[in-house]
């Protein structure tokens, strides 16, 4: 919402310019809804009007103090609004879980405010009440009542003094205290952004987990358990604000989704400031957008039955009949070449990005390559010592297989949950959104398929920290002395890294130059929480998902022997469904390994070590 703000020397007046999408947003059928129009409202104080009080002469000052003192907070509270930093909040729920308290805050300053209102009108009440007795005792014979020396008294002190003290009492700001907690914290809430990510972030899960709009809508998600005390759904205000969301990105699969929804939970008689007439407009223009006349034109008659003047309905009725005429003829004179027609339509646009978005999906529905059952019984589970190292001698670790080529390696109970919430702890006050090296100019930025947030932390910064590379290097073998700082990472709603590599490929920028330590030659993975549904790590490939275990790690090679990218490696972090995934991991890199993993002689030989 943008605001204008008129002030003059005595004078300060608010105009807002709302900006609203709502059932007048279509001119005609053939233009897009102006999503952006602006209605002029205008908030004027009331005339502050001056009654001469003996005694009370101060009266116009104070009403006009309290009118610039609420105009200021709000004043004030919008700047704050347009200026706070954005800090991506729907990119890490860990950050998010700071706006819950912040909420809680607030609603205990509410409250606190109310309290006072309420003790403010009982106090008025109770002296409206004392006075209404006496008064309409007093008006049944007011020359015998004044008669009386005391009532004339109390008379003159009640006009001259007490009712300047109600007056008083009913011109206390009893907000105060919650206006100025509200504007300090304010600066800290999200923003559009913020709340556009999250709803797309649902969009996403219903895609990739293949839910219905009533699944998302009753709170039923994969994961949750009966009698959650967080499970939470969705209102017809919900269901039409996703609804414009994917609209606003003239996404009209998902407009159609979420505004049928919204109309029917209206249908079945929910409660809504958002009109049906306002649903349906959208309805008719997103089926009409996908080419389902006949769907578009059902909408808009029931749209009229309900407002038979809208004028923009009118003009769609006539429209749409005859485009469907239209539509009709056609098929009857080409119905074979639209068939044929239809058929390449279907295969263009599909590029090579759709067969591994669609694989990546299914593997995080746990629908992909299954392994055939040779190979699985070749995937074993053991205790492992690192090569006799003398610390894992006494105490070897747990070794499970998960996948062959490339081989992926699981090691169970390899951090405690000392360690781990001592790693939140460092990194949750350093998190920022995570970001990606462009594969044209090599500069890091954020994407859209990358949402997280991620610290790093240096072994010097805590002895932690150190501990935990140090088990890295006697494990894997691997000096760790050049390997990146250890990243620590907290994804967001529906947090997800869409396919990618690890390693830098040869047509690309070389994105570890200024490091000096060559590519990564491999990559460790800490799960550091448990994730009720969602989460998984998925190489598209190869088939493979691997479901995050709390205090796990797995570790692959990223290059074979002779330095070469192996490409079966491209891997992806499904969206979060349900819980809150944490994760750190260490990339290694190639110096310092020549001794540790000597070359081999084929380009593509694997070193099964």
């Amino acid at each position: 919402m943008s605001s204008r703000w008129r002030c003059s020397s005595i004078i300060c007046a608010l105009t807002l310019y709302p900006q609203f999408s709502s059932a007048d947003l279509h001119s005609s059928v053939t233009n897009e809804p102006l999503r952006k129009r602006e209605e002029l409202t205008k908030q004027h104080f009331p005339i502050l009007q001056y009654r001469r009080i003996p005694g009370r002469n101060s009266c116009l000052s104070k009403r006009v103090k309290m009118g610039v003192r609420s105009v200021c907070c709000i004043l004030l509270i919008s700047l704050l609004k347009s200026s706070s930093a954005h800090n991506d909040f729907f990119t890490s729920i860990g950050h998010m879980t700071d706006l819950l308290y912040t909420e809680k805050d607030l609603v205990t300053s509410l409250k606190d405010y109310i309290k006072a209102e309420e003790s403010k009108l009982e106090q008025v009440k109770q002296w409206a009440e004392k006075l209404d007795a006496l008064t309409a005792t007093a008006t049944q014979d007011p020359e015998g009542f004044l008669g009386h020396p005391v009532n004339a008294f109390k008379l003159m002190k009640r006009l001259n003094t007490e009712w300047g003290e109600v007056e008083d009492l009913v011109l206390k700001d009893m907000s105060d205290g919650f206006i100025s907690n509200l504007t300090i914290q304010r600066q800290y809430f999200p923003n559009d952004e913020d709340q556009t990510g999250a709803a797309k972030a649902l969009l996403r899960l219903q895609d990739t987990y293949q839910l219905d709009t009533q699944t998302i809508s009753s709170g039923d998600l994969p994961g949750v358990t009966t009698g959650l005390p967080f499970k939470s759904t969705m209102t017809v205000e919900d269901c039409f604000e996703l609804g414009k969301t994917a609209y606003s990105d003239a996404d009209y699969y998902h407009t159609e989704l979420w505004m049928s929804q919204a109309l029917k939970q209206l249908d079945e008689g929910e409660e809504s400031s958002v009109e049906i007439v306002t649903v349906l407009d959208y309805l008719s223009y997103s089926v009409y957008q996908q080419g389902e006349l006949e769907i578009a034109l059902d909408h808009t008659k029931r749209l009229l039955s309900v407002d038979p003047e809208h004028q923009r309905a009118l003009g769609n009725l006539k429209y749409f009949d005859y485009q469907l005429a239209k539509q009709k003829k056609a098929e009857k004179e080409q119905s074979v070449k639209e068939e044929s027609k239809t058929e390449q339509e279907k295969t263009v646009g599909k590029g090579e990005y759709l067969p591994e978005k669609r694989k990546y999906e299914q593997l995080c529905r746990g629908q992909g390559v299954r392994m055939s059952p040779r190979r699985q019984r070749r995937l074993l589970c053991r205790y492992y010592n690192s090569n006799r190292h003398p610390f894992y001698i006494i105490g070897p670790v747990k070794q499970e297989d998960e996948w062959d080529r490339p081989r992926i390696i699981r090691y169970h109970d390899i951090i405690t949950e000392k360690e781990m919430e001592k790693v939140k702890e460092l990194a949750k006050p350093r998190l920022r959104r995570a970001t990606i090296s462009n594969p044209i100019t090599g500069v890091l930025e954020t994407a859209q398929y990358r949402i997280s947030k991620s610290a790093w932390l240096a072994a010097y910064e805590h002895p932690v920290v150190d501990r935990i590379n140090q088990r890295i290097e006697d494990i894997t073998g691997l000096d760790v002395k050049t390997a990146e700082e250890l990243q620590v990472a907290n994804y967001g709603v529906g947090g997800q890294y869409e396919p990618h590599f690890d390693f830098g490929r040869k047509d690309e920028p070389d994105a570890f130059k200024e490091l000096g330590t060559g590519n990564r030659i491999a990559t460790w993975l800490f799960y550091m929480s448990d994730v009720a549904a969602g989460g998984a790590t998925v190489f598209t490939e190869v088939g493979a998902a691997v479901k995050p275990m709390k205090g796990t790690a797995v570790f692959w090679y990223n290059l074979f022997p002779s330095g070469e990218g192996d490409y079966s490696t491209r891997h992806a972090a499904c969206p979060v469904l349900l819980g809150n995934k944490w994760v750190s991991n260490k990339w290694i890199h190639e110096r310092g390994q020549e001794f540790r993993r000597p070359c081999g002689l084929k380009e593509t030989e694997r070193n099964l070590k």
